[in-house]
Protein backbone atom coordinates (compact mmCIF):
# COMPACT_ATOMS: atom_id res chain seq x y z
CA UNK A 1 0.00 0.00 0.00
CA UNK A 2 2.80 1.94 0.50
CA UNK A 3 4.29 1.55 -2.77
CA UNK A 4 1.17 2.43 -4.21
CA UNK A 5 0.54 5.60 -2.27
CA UNK A 6 4.10 6.70 -2.79
CA UNK A 7 3.58 6.35 -6.72
CA UNK A 8 0.29 7.82 -6.35
CA UNK A 9 2.10 10.88 -5.62
CA UNK A 10 4.86 11.02 -7.96
CA UNK A 11 2.23 9.97 -11.07
CA UNK A 12 0.49 13.15 -10.03
CA UNK A 13 3.74 15.61 -10.01
CA UNK A 14 5.41 13.97 -12.83
CA UNK A 15 6.42 17.01 -14.58
CA UNK A 16 7.90 18.12 -11.40
CA UNK A 17 10.49 15.36 -11.15
CA UNK A 18 13.43 15.23 -13.29
CA UNK A 19 14.58 12.61 -15.03
CA UNK A 20 17.66 12.08 -17.02
CA UNK A 21 17.21 8.94 -19.33
CA UNK A 22 20.22 6.56 -19.63
CA UNK A 23 20.31 5.51 -23.53
CA UNK A 24 22.46 1.94 -23.93
CA UNK A 25 23.30 1.10 -27.65
CA UNK A 26 24.80 -2.63 -28.89
CA UNK A 27 25.45 -3.63 -32.12
CA UNK A 28 26.19 -6.64 -33.81
CA UNK A 29 26.37 -8.89 -37.23
CA UNK A 30 24.05 -12.13 -37.64
CA UNK A 31 26.60 -14.79 -38.53
CA UNK A 32 25.98 -15.90 -42.51
CA UNK A 33 24.12 -19.47 -41.35
CA UNK A 34 21.83 -17.67 -39.52
CA UNK A 35 21.38 -14.80 -41.73
CA UNK A 36 19.57 -17.10 -44.05
CA UNK A 37 16.93 -17.44 -41.45
CA UNK A 38 16.71 -13.72 -41.70
CA UNK A 39 16.29 -13.90 -44.94
CA UNK A 40 13.46 -16.50 -45.72
CA UNK A 41 10.35 -14.89 -45.66
CA UNK A 42 8.53 -15.61 -42.83
CA UNK A 43 4.56 -16.79 -42.87
CA UNK A 44 3.61 -14.72 -40.75
CA UNK A 45 4.48 -10.62 -40.92
CA UNK A 46 4.42 -10.68 -37.35
CA UNK A 47 6.18 -13.47 -36.51
CA UNK A 48 9.20 -14.29 -33.60
CA UNK A 49 12.63 -14.32 -34.49
CA UNK A 50 13.99 -18.08 -35.67
CA UNK A 51 14.58 -20.01 -32.60
CA UNK A 52 18.30 -20.31 -33.09
CA UNK A 53 18.51 -16.78 -34.63
CA UNK A 54 17.09 -15.19 -31.37
CA UNK A 55 19.16 -17.58 -28.76
CA UNK A 56 22.34 -15.89 -30.54
CA UNK A 57 21.07 -12.19 -30.64
CA UNK A 58 20.53 -13.22 -26.51
CA UNK A 59 23.71 -13.93 -26.16
CA UNK A 60 25.76 -11.56 -28.32
CA UNK A 61 23.52 -8.90 -26.81
CA UNK A 62 22.27 -9.83 -23.70
CA UNK A 63 19.01 -9.32 -24.24
CA UNK A 64 16.24 -12.30 -24.08
CA UNK A 65 14.71 -12.55 -27.20
CA UNK A 66 12.42 -16.05 -26.81
CA UNK A 67 9.24 -15.45 -28.42
CA UNK A 68 9.44 -11.66 -28.92
CA UNK A 69 7.35 -11.08 -32.09
CA UNK A 70 8.72 -8.91 -34.91
CA UNK A 71 7.55 -6.97 -37.34
CA UNK A 72 9.28 -8.16 -40.81
CA UNK A 73 9.52 -5.89 -43.80
CA UNK A 74 11.45 -6.47 -47.31
CA UNK A 75 14.43 -4.60 -45.57
CA UNK A 76 14.34 -5.32 -41.78
CA UNK A 77 13.03 -7.08 -38.62
CA UNK A 78 11.80 -4.60 -36.03
CA UNK A 79 11.14 -5.93 -32.76
CA UNK A 80 9.79 -3.42 -29.63
CA UNK A 81 10.92 -4.81 -26.19
CA UNK A 82 9.14 -2.34 -23.98
CA UNK A 83 9.52 -2.43 -20.32
CA UNK A 84 9.06 -0.75 -17.11
CA UNK A 85 10.90 2.26 -16.55
CA UNK A 86 12.08 2.62 -19.96
CA UNK A 87 11.93 0.94 -23.59
CA UNK A 88 13.88 -0.72 -25.96
CA UNK A 89 14.36 -1.98 -29.67
CA UNK A 90 16.17 -4.22 -31.99
CA UNK A 91 16.31 -4.23 -35.77
CA UNK A 92 17.91 -6.66 -38.20
CA UNK A 93 18.58 -5.81 -41.35
CA UNK A 94 17.84 -8.48 -43.85
CA UNK A 95 20.46 -7.70 -46.18
CA UNK A 96 23.58 -7.79 -44.09
CA UNK A 97 22.59 -8.89 -40.74
CA UNK A 98 23.79 -5.77 -39.03
CA UNK A 99 21.63 -5.89 -35.67
CA UNK A 100 20.89 -2.51 -34.06
CA UNK A 101 19.63 -2.38 -29.97
CA UNK A 102 18.94 0.94 -27.77
CA UNK A 103 17.45 0.58 -24.42
CA UNK A 104 16.25 3.68 -22.58
CA UNK A 105 16.55 3.82 -18.94
CA UNK A 106 14.00 6.86 -17.35
CA UNK A 107 15.26 6.02 -13.74
CA UNK A 108 13.19 4.55 -10.64
CA UNK A 109 10.60 6.48 -10.18
CA UNK A 110 9.51 5.80 -13.84
CA UNK A 111 10.09 1.95 -12.89
CA UNK A 112 8.09 2.50 -10.09
CA UNK A 113 5.30 4.49 -11.86
CA UNK A 114 5.14 1.93 -14.64
CA UNK A 115 4.22 -0.61 -11.81
CA UNK A 116 1.51 1.36 -10.41
CA UNK A 117 0.30 1.31 -13.61
CA UNK A 118 0.79 -2.35 -14.60
CA UNK A 119 2.38 -0.96 -18.10
CA UNK A 120 4.89 -3.08 -19.84
CA UNK A 121 4.78 -5.69 -16.47
CA UNK A 122 3.87 -9.18 -17.85
CA UNK A 123 1.25 -11.49 -16.65
CA UNK A 124 2.34 -12.03 -13.32
CA UNK A 125 2.62 -8.47 -12.47
CA UNK A 126 -0.92 -8.29 -14.16
CA UNK A 127 -2.10 -10.81 -11.74
CA UNK A 128 -0.68 -9.58 -8.61
CA UNK A 129 -2.39 -6.27 -9.12
CA UNK A 130 -5.49 -7.87 -9.65
CA UNK A 131 -5.43 -9.77 -5.96
CA UNK A 132 -3.94 -6.36 -4.37
CA UNK A 133 -7.09 -4.89 -5.73
CA UNK A 134 -9.32 -6.93 -5.02
CA UNK A 135 -7.43 -7.79 -1.52
CA UNK A 136 -7.86 -3.97 -1.11
CA UNK A 137 -11.55 -3.29 -1.80
CA UNK A 138 -12.05 -6.76 1.18
CA UNK A 139 -10.60 -4.42 3.37
CA UNK A 140 -12.24 -1.51 2.93
CA UNK A 141 -15.66 -2.92 2.49
CA UNK A 142 -14.85 -4.85 5.94
CA UNK A 143 -13.98 -1.53 6.87
CA UNK A 144 -17.12 -0.19 6.63
CA UNK A 145 -18.39 -2.85 8.59
CA UNK A 146 -16.62 -2.07 11.38
CA UNK A 147 -17.92 1.23 10.93
CA UNK A 148 -21.07 0.43 11.08
CA UNK A 149 -20.60 -1.77 14.35
CA UNK A 150 -18.95 0.93 15.88
CA UNK A 151 -20.71 4.20 15.05
CA UNK A 152 -23.60 4.43 17.40
CA UNK A 153 -20.94 4.96 19.86
CA UNK A 154 -18.83 7.50 17.74
CA UNK A 155 -21.47 10.22 16.71
CA UNK A 156 -18.61 11.78 14.18
CA UNK A 157 -17.80 8.18 12.21
CA UNK A 158 -20.76 9.00 9.26
CA UNK A 159 -20.32 12.62 8.87
CA UNK A 160 -16.82 11.86 8.57
CA UNK A 161 -17.66 8.87 6.13
CA UNK A 162 -19.86 11.54 4.07
CA UNK A 163 -17.11 14.23 3.95
CA UNK A 164 -14.56 11.30 2.77
CA UNK A 165 -17.24 11.04 -0.49
CA UNK A 166 -18.15 14.77 -0.71
CA UNK A 167 -15.18 16.48 -1.03
CA UNK A 168 -13.59 14.30 -3.70
CA UNK A 169 -16.65 14.80 -5.74
CA UNK A 170 -16.42 18.51 -5.09
CA UNK A 171 -13.13 18.64 -6.09
CA UNK A 172 -13.90 16.46 -9.54
CA UNK A 173 -17.00 19.13 -10.42
CA UNK A 174 -15.69 22.19 -9.79
CA UNK A 175 -11.83 21.68 -10.53
CA UNK A 176 -11.79 18.43 -13.69
CA UNK A 177 -13.55 19.99 -16.85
Amino acid sequence: MLLFASTGITLNNASSIESIPVVTKKSATVPAPLLNQIKAEPADDKAALPKATADWISSAIDVDMAGVAGEWSDAEVYLSLPRPGGDAWLVIDRASGEVSYERTDRGWVSYFNDLHKGRNTGNAWSWFLDIFSITTLVFCITGMLMLHMHAGNRPATWPLVGLGLVVPLVLVILFIH
